[in-house]
């Protein structure tokens, strides 16, 4: 068994290491984020020329004859600097690194190692491996008979070298060819090296991909489950200019009838770039304007970075040095680096009291003019150092406890977002669920809020990279992902923005985002035509809030991703396993984003043996192709408002999308949709829905739940229903009663009018 170093910097994650094989079929491999090759099989084997392992007792012991261990760390002898560019780093605990090497008999896709390393890049290229905003070190494995992941637990600059070999020239490929009858076995490689640490590795064994996700998240966590408006439709820009500006902004969403929850601010809304300040010749009344957006129940998200302007009259940095928070150099002294408010000190997050001192200064009274609806965006948390070896941070910078920068590098952004999101827990004692934007990631970060891809651009491949980017970090546990929609650098021209919010209403998060050098381009800026086609896109995702709201329910209990690629549902089926430009929304909602410029169409594969798929909408100009599930049942919310707090006590429709068979079932989970009463309490609905012989139920799917709603269900729609002679709802201690209805023979669509029947009731509906 693995263990954490007493005092680590690392959250609190125990160990069990277990050496383990078997024998695979066909499949393939995938692997963190855009980590992605073929592979035959995905059996398994470890090997490593510095650690020798323990079959008999589960274990692994460290051998190095010529340092032997010291408590606390690696005992090493000092080694030579490096340089890097014109950076130097002086290795004063001498060179140190960790490997170990995972076989997977088959062949795969070698070619350059992916390294994680969180940086923060300018204009990142598309379909490279280089290093980015974030990093989660798991890898995934998967064929038509089992699913396994690899976790390597890290946050030191990791490389994982993929390469393909024969398996004959290693003592593990000679076993695997005498289990084969002999000849040689191709064998796929996988090597992860980190640059310091120790070996803290969790080997998944599935065998479903749930199985996977669920193991996985036990030791991570999974999905917070969000507040309802942050899976609605957020407005941002660098910059929105001042108080005027965000009010015209707010009334043009209005004037134009297109709903919208949050509008964003970025730096320019400080006083020079000091974090919870406000420029007062800009914003002279920031709580008039926070009021202003929440009585139309709206809200507001403003940025707060982790670099803090080094200057004797601001408050926060005052407090952060007299309290010796900040990252130190190896000579004692404060680090500081440049970025936006020019030189600037770097709090020390894996220092909880930091993180305590951090999380206070959210409280009402500490954040000037913030109000309840006032939620947070944490960018430039890799972090970003502008004048740093490759714009972050010194490896050789000192964190508490003694940790060299190169030792937990990866976990910066996550402790940054975890103390925010604490922040904004503590001001409402507790209450409420937070909302935190983070760029840097790393696993676990999914407790604390979402993330995006980052600074992509007005490019058509980079709307479309935006979906395997998002589907990767599904897989790994962060759920709530989503892309600037129109992209943040350059201008896009009408057809890609309207695609692109085509595209961002079936993402998790869905914001529009863009450079302070691009062309304004709200949403009613395009022409009444692309107007249009722009309201009906954020129309159908508050649509499908309630949807959205349940799917993500199920990712916070049980691991599964939202938005997940179809070989997930379909293990099963060889050909789901290399698509990546379409994807599932949880288990009911299939959709293929039009991602090339001048399409008149798209070709979809319809998995599933004996299924049945059922348009969401026409595959007219205006839309993209979306599918229900035969044998699903959906909810949507119909009446859409300019927020989704004013539709939350509107009525339901159900769609009921019948498999061949006649059947389906799905469910609905409500709360207030913003504390955690649904957990402290058990203040909530958990409705299931189930269609069978001709009848449709209302049940609780958990009795434990108590909530009441005056929503009710105006609706119920019927995907590939016959046309009854009558159709009779029944509740208990009532008579029944007939409904009227509508049945549509060219698309077999039946639809049931006012059922009138409260969303917590039970109740059945009848067709004969």
């Amino acid at each position: 068994m693995f263990k954490l170093l007493v005092n680590s910097p690392y959250p609190s994650i125990s160990s069990l290491w277990r050496p383990w094989f078997w024998a695979g079929s066909q499949g393939w491999l995938l692997g963190v984020s855009r980590i992605k090759l073929v592979a035959r099989s995905v059996a398994c084997g470890i090997r490593s020329r510095a650690f020798s392992i323990g079959k008999s007792t589960a274990s692994a012991t460290v051998s190095d004859p010529h340092n032997p261990p010291v408590a606390g760390g690696c005992s090493t002898t000092a080694g030579e600097p490096w340089e890097l560019q014109r950076y130097h780093d002086p290795l004063i605990a001498g060179p140190t690194s960790v490997g170990l090497d995972f076989s997977l008999p088959g062949e795969g896709l070698g070619g350059d190692p992916y390294r994680l390393y969180n940086l923060d890049v300018f204009q990142y290229e598309l379909y490279n491996l280089m290093a980015l905003y974030g990093s989660v070190p798991l890898l995934l494995a998967h064929n038509t008979q089992r699913t396994l992941g690899i976790f390597w637990l890290n946050a030191a600059e990791t490389w994982v070298d993929i390469s393909s070999n024969t398996a004959g020239k290693t003592l593990f490929g000679k076993m695997l060819d005498y289990m084969h009858g002999g000849g040689e076995t191709p064998q796929t490689d996988v090597r992860w090296m980190s640059e310091s640490g120790i070996i803290d590795v969790f080997l998944l064994l599935g065998p479903a991909p749930s199985d996977v996700f669920r193991q996985y998240t036990a030791l991570t966590g999974t999905q917070a489950l969000p507040p309802l408006f942050a899976m609605a439709y957020h407005q941002s820009r660098w910059n929105y200019n001042d108080e005027e500006d965000v009010a015209a902004v707010d009334e043009g969403f209005d004037t134009h009838d297109i709903p919208c929850d949050v509008i964003w601010l970025d730096i320019e809304h400080t006083d020079g770039k000091r974090y919870f300040t406000w420029d007062t010749n800009k914003f002279p009344q920031p709580r008039n304007m926070l009021g202003r957006l929440a009585a139309k129940r709206r809200k507001m998200v403003s940025i707060v970075d982790p670099h803090i302007k080094v200057d004797s009259g601001y408050q926060v940095h005052n407090e952060i040095r007299s309290r010796g928070f900040y990252v130190k150099t190896k000579d004692g002294s404060d680090y500081e680096g440049w970025c936006w408010p020019g030189s600037a000190g770097y709090p020390d997050f894996t220092n909880p009291e930091m993180r305590t001192w951090w999380a206070s200064m959210f409280s009402y009274d500490q954040y000037e003019a913030s109000m309840e609806n006032l939620y947070i965006w944490n960018d430039m948390n890799e972090p970003s150092v502008f004048n740093g070896p490759e714009v972050t941070m010194y490896k050789d910078a000192l964190h508490q406890g003694g940790w060299e920068h190169r030792d937990v590098h990866n976990l910066y952004g996550l402790y940054v977002q975890m103390a925010t999101a604490q922040g904004l827990e503590q001001r409402s004692g507790g209450l409420e669920r937070p909302f935190v934007l983070s760029r840097a990631f790393f696993a676990g970060s999914q407790r604390y809020g979402a993330v995006w891809t980052g600074d992509n651009a007005a490019e058509w491949d980079h709307m479309k990279i935006s979906i395997p980017m998002c589907l990767s970090l599904a897989l790994v546990g962060i759920s709530f992902c989503g892309a600037d929609v129109g992209g943040f650098f350059k201008s896009p021209d009408a057809e890609l923005l309207v695609r692109w919010y085509q595209v961002g209403a079936y993402q998790p998060f869905y914001r529009a985002h863009a450079h302070l050098d691009t062309v304004r381009r709200e949403p009613w800026l395009f022409g009444e035509e692309n107007k249009a086609l722009i309201r009906a896109a954020i129309r159908q995702r508050y649509a499908l809030l309630p949807y959205w709201y349940t799917t993500f329910y199920h990712s916070y209990r049980s691991g599964q991703p939202v938005m997940r690629p179809l070989w997930v549902e379909y293990p099963d089926d060889v050909t789901t396993f290399s698509i990546d430009d379409q994807f599932l929304i949880g288990n009911a909602l299939l959709v293929h984003p039009v991602t090339e410029q001048g399409a008149q169409g798209v070709q979809i594969y319809l998995p599933g043996k004996g299924e049945v798929w059922y348009d969401v909408h026409s595959h007219q100009k205006h839309h993209i192709p979306a599918y229900q599930r035969g044998g699903s049942i959906v909810p949507r919310k119909e009446r859409v408002r300019r927020s989704s707090d004013c539709m939350y006590h509107d009525p339901y429709t159900l769609y009921v999308a019948l498999s061949p068979q006649g059947t389906a079932e799905g469910d609905l989970f409500i709360d207030d949709g913003h504390t955690y009463n649904f957990e402290s309490k058990a203040q909530y609905l958990h409705r299931h829905f189930s269609f069978a012989s001709n009848t449709l139920t209302a049940r609780s799917a958990d009795s434990k739940g108590i909530f009441e709603s005056p929503a009710w269900i105006e609706r119920v729609v019927i995907l590939g229903a016959g046309k009854p002679a009558a159709v009779f709802l029944r509740q208990p201690g009532m008579a029944e009663t007939r409904l009227d209805f509508q049945h549509e023979p060219e698309t077999s669509v039946l639809t049931l009018r006012k059922p009138g029947v409260n969303i917590g009731a039970n109740w059945s509906i009848s067709l004969r």
